[in-house]
């Protein structure tokens, strides 16, 4: 296995007045413990932006003191602790991200002016923290990789608006680029398939159809111009040329909605229920719009939506990994990487 250099190790000794590129991959974020506290301090960050809830008014704010803040932490942390890397005390979410950055670190490690570093957008390592060591590093170009395949202002521009937030502070700034989203780059079309047939192939069960659930998001957004339907619509219509499926066989459904506003819709909980009572034995589910497994693959969809489906008539469910700091993987953030940073490597 190829050392890494860790972020902190000198790189060797660049030519007078060169600098160093940086490149900082970015995920939504994590509890920094899996207790009431470490999630209560966790959500309130996030759920304080009005990127993730528009109406931050004073409604939402009693709400989210008086009632969010006060009930769900203990019970969200039940949840975390079901899958908690209790070997690191850390997320799984944290400690592949954390892999994903060593091995882009290793793959671009004959390039001794880039340096590579992870990043949550909420919780830690934050992002100001890994940009102002970047910037101390001599990185006067940075290239910030949000890890969401499909766009969404809730994601997406939520990772810009906190670099540009930390480069507002600063006089000397460095020079910023972000990736696209890549919902229907080859690479990423390519490696989720490879990984769904693998995986289906190992199933000691055939499944009679499989369900790309994807994050869910409050229909009102999409009303207002987010793309994020269209762009999970694409993902999956993608898959399904390439796997030489149709819409019965490979099915669209979204997750994890929250309060009482209508979300995006086939909801995946409801039709893990509706295809057990129709008759559907054995199903396969995928979370293409995951980058790394987390509480809302690992615990919602393997375990919560496992229970749904076998509690109303179905016998075999299985939860496809995401492509996490797999080869696949990383093949597809290697190359979104070094496209982006043609002219600057």
């Amino acid at each position: 296995m190829t050392n890494v250099v860790p972020l902190e190790t000198p790189k060797p000794a660049l030519q007078p007045g060169a600098q160093r590129v940086g490149v900082l991959l970015v995920n939504l974020g994590t509890p920094d413990t899996a207790d009431a506290r470490g999630v209560r301090v966790y959500l309130k960050e996030f759920l304080s932006d009005a990127r993730v809830i528009e109406d931050q008014g004073l409604i939402w704010k009693v709400v989210l003191n008086g009632i969010i803040l006060r009930t769900r932490p203990r019970a969200k942390a039940r949840d975390y602790l079901k899958i908690w890397n209790t070997e690191k005390n850390e997320s799984p979410l944290k400690t592949i991200t954390r892999s994903q950055g060593d091995k882009l670190a290793a793959a671009l490690s004959d390039r001794s002016h880039v340096v590579v570093d992870w990043a949550m957008r909420y919780g830690n390592p934050s992002m100001q923290s890994r940009i102002e060591a970047m910037i101390a590093q001599g990185c006067d170009r940075i290239l910030v990789v949000p890890l969401y395949p499909q766009y969404s202002a809730s994601t997406s521009a939520t990772v810009c608006d906190e670099a540009f937030r930390v480069l507002a502070r600063l006089r000397n700034q460095p020079t910023l680029r972000v990736t696209p989203p890549y919902y229907v780059d080859e690479a990423y079309i390519e490696a989720l398939a490879t990984s769904i047939e693998t995986h289906v192939a190992a199933l000691p069960f055939k499944p009679e159809l499989i369900v790309a659930s994807f994050h869910g998001m409050p229909k009102s957004y999409v009303e207002k111009g987010d793309p994020y339907q269209s762009h999970c619509v694409a993902t999956t219509e993608a898959l399904r040329r390439r796997l030489g499926m149709d819409e019965t066989k490979l099915l669209l459904t979204f997750q994890s909605r929250f309060g009482f506003a209508e979300w995006l819709q086939p909801y995946t909980d409801k039709t893990m229920e509706r295809l057990a009572k129709e008759g559907v034995r054995s199903i396969a589910v995928v979370t293409p719009g995951f980058s790394a497994d987390c509480l809302e693959t690992l615990e919602e969809i393997a375990q919560e939506n496992a229970e749904i489906f076998e509690e109303h008539g179905g016998e075999h469910f299985a939860a496809i990994p995401c492509l996490n700091d797999s080869e696949p993987g990383m093949d597809v953030i290697r190359t979104l990487v070094l496209r982006e940073l043609q002219g600057w490597i």
